[in-house]
This record gives C-alpha cells, structure tokens and sequence, in this order.
C-alpha cells in the first residue's frame, strides 16, 4: 500500500513516535555522532521492539532507525565503509517488527531521510553537490532495501529539502517532507514555509509535514504550512524543545493529555497525519489513537480475542480415539 492510499482510506493517519527517547529511556547509548544509529550495532532488539510497541500503540507508519545512518555521520564514528549494512539493518528491523505484529490492518514502513549533518544547525549546511549525492545515495539504498514510503525528515534549510525530495523522487517511491520550524513558524534557516513548501512541491510529495516543534507551538507551524499547500498536511510535536547542546534529554512542556489536545487543535485545522517527536513515547501515540483512530484498537482486540479462541480451540479439542477403533 502506498501512502496516499492510506490517506483515502483514513480521515486521520498516525505516524509513530520518538526513537531515540525510547532507546534512551531503556539504557541504550545515544551518544553522537551516532545518536540512535547507535542502537543498530549494540541493541537491535530494542530497536525491534519499540517499532512492535508503536504499532501495538496503533500507528499506521512505523520509521526505519535511520535518522543517523547516513554515511557522513557513520564515517565520523569509523564506519563509514558499513553504511549499507547499517542501513539495511534498520529496514529490516522495521520489517521484522511487522512481521511480528503481524496486522491485517495496512502499516507502511517508511524509510527515514535526516539532514546530513546536526539537524539544528543551518549553518552546517553542506554544498549542493554534497546533498545531491549524499541524499541520493541514502533514498536509492533505503528504497532498494524495500520501505513503502520515504520520509524526509526535520528539514532546516529549503535548500536540504530540495535536495532530499528530489532524491527520493529519482526513486520512484512516493515520499513526505517535513520541517522544522521555530515558534514562529519559520525554518531554523530563516526561510518561510511557504517558500520550503513552494520548493519541494514540484517534486510532487505526497504529504507536507512540520516535525521537531514544542507541542505549546506546532499548531501555529502547521496552519502556516497549511495555507501554503494544497498537499495533504502533517505535524508530529515534540513534548518541548531539546535544550541547547542536549540530544539525550528533551524537557517535557506538556503531558499526554496537553499533546493530544495539541494534535486535535492540528486535526482542525486540516492535518491528515499526526505523531511524535522528540519526547514521545507509545503512551502518546496509544492517546492519539484513541482519539482519532478507535477503531485501529478495537480491530486489535477483535484479532486477539479471535487468536486466543482459536488457541484454546486448539490445546483443548478431544483426545484422538483409542487405537483399537482403527482396527
């Protein structure tokens, strides 16, 4: 399935939520330049099994774990030459997950595009010929690897978002875009959303998104992008903004219910794709699936009560006839 089908079926589609909070949470070393990448050599399984706990919490798209896979922050930590693997195994891991959730319910993995370098640094913004290359190389890999949809994520700059949304549409994969605005709605670079949303547009994404944006602000961010796309919109808010020089901690400016409503302020305002960011965890997507998905939750509980009859079906059918009725 694609996303835009997802789209046509659902009023309200759910992306999942933050990563590198949940590694962090569970004792993993998120330390740079590898930040989350680092979960893919030292705990797989946990990678696993947060994607298993989003789709469990009910969303509709799963991330891959590649928001620090790309080769130039691998060769920073002397891997430089694994890329390919290490984004391999983050596809799979996704997949894996699915698998093993293993819903009769559409769920899309999408293969995660990152700035190239520190997402919150504009200033660090390679040339154009380096984001050519390195976008492209990383959408070709993750879309030979096999995720339905591509996500390029908290763009800083229109100039990146140019450059990933044109890699990922070489591809042939359909592909979102997502930026990171501050509290007034503006790229870190300066840059309005209306010009980002008038770049990329040409490279026919399938959705808009604002990412990496305190709760207390993503709705004003989303409304500005709202009004300069025609495309359908999104927004995944950060719980609050990471402080300065931070990426292991991000300060909590509001509870799950403050998330929510901060979501259903975005919903009124015409986005069709909400989830979590920085801060989240899948206590707060389970919130944003009972509000805007229910049935998601009662189509699981309909599925394990069915699973659980046909195993009692199963260890409690009668005893096979005595041998001796067989002669």
């Amino acid at each position: 399935m694609t996303l835009s089908a997802l789209l046509a079926q659902k009023p309200v589609v759910i992306l999942d939520g933050a990563m590198g909070t949940e590694l962090h949470a569970q004792g993993v070393d998120i330390g740079l330049p590898l930040w989350s990448a680092n979960a893919l050599l030292r705990a797989p399984h946990v990678v696993r099994n947060i994607h298993f706990h989003m789709l469990h919490a009910g969303a509709d798209i799963i991330t891959t774990n590649t928001f620090r896979s790309n080769e130039r922050a691998l060769a920073r930590a002397g891997y430089g030459d694994r890329w390919e693997e290490w984004n391999l195994r983050a596809v799979e891991l996704a997949f894996e997950a699915r698998e093993r959730y293993h819903p009769a319910r559409p769920v899309l993995v999408a293969g995660g595009l990152a700035p190239v370098e520190d997402c919150y640094s504009p200033d660090l913004v390679p040339s154009a010929a380096e984001l050519q290359e390195e976008h492209a190389r990383q959408a070709a890999q993750l879309a030979m690897y096999g995720a339905d949809v591509l996500l390029v994520e908290t763009m800083m700059s229109v100039r990146e978002a140019d450059a990933a949304a044109a890699a990922c549409a070489a591809t042939g994969k359909e592909f979102a875009v997502s930026f990171v605005c501050d509290a007034e709605g503006r790229l870190l670079s300066g840059e309005t959303l209306a010009d980002a949303a008038g770049t990329v547009a040409r490279h026919a994404p399938a959705a808009l998104l604002v990412n990496c944006v305190s709760a207390l602000h993503i709705r004003r961010a989303h409304a500005m992008l709202r009004e300069a796309t025609a495309l359908p919109t999104g927004a995944y808010a950060n719980t609050g903004n990471p402080e300065p020089g931070a990426h292991e901690e991000t300060r909590r400016d509001v509870d799950v219910e403050g998330f929510t409503v901060a979501a259903e302020h975005c919903v009124a305002d015409g986005a069709r794709i909400v989830g979590g960011c920085c801060g989240s965890t899948p206590e707060h997507i389970l919130s944003l699936t009972r509000t805007f998905s229910p049935s998601t939750l009662r189509f699981q509980e309909e599925e394990q009560e069915a699973w659980l009859e046909a195993r009692r079906s199963r260890y409690n059918r009668p005893a096979l006839p005595d041998a001796q009725n067989f002669t």
